[in-house]
């Protein structure tokens, strides 16, 4: 159950071709090829860019050398309650 036979590839085929048409099968393999080639153009620049980013990263000062953040820190004011524990008039 888990590969197709010859008989599922041709039927599979068929109807590819009777929804998309003789004329425009080769247009359509021929953009399949350009977007496969844009594709692997794209993941082999990626590769390229880490592997220099990755050459590059020792250049830079280790993390113990980098200047301290100061010691304070932000506060954050708390919101107040709209309801305070106020005794009620009757």
């Amino acid at each position: 159950m888990g590969s197709l036979s010859i008989w599922h590839w041709l039927i599979i085929a068929a109807v590819f071709v009777m929804f998309f048409g003789a004329k425009r099968m080769p247009d359509a393999a021929r953009s399949l090829g350009r977007s496969l080639r844009i594709f692997k153009s794209e993941v082999s620049q990626m590769q390229n860019e880490s592997s220099a980013q990755a050459s590059a990263a020792p250049a830079q000062q280790p993390a113990a050398e980098l200047p301290q953040a100061s010691a304070v820190q932000p506060t954050v004011a708390q919101p107040q309650a709209e309801h305070q524990a106020q005794p009620k008039s009757l």
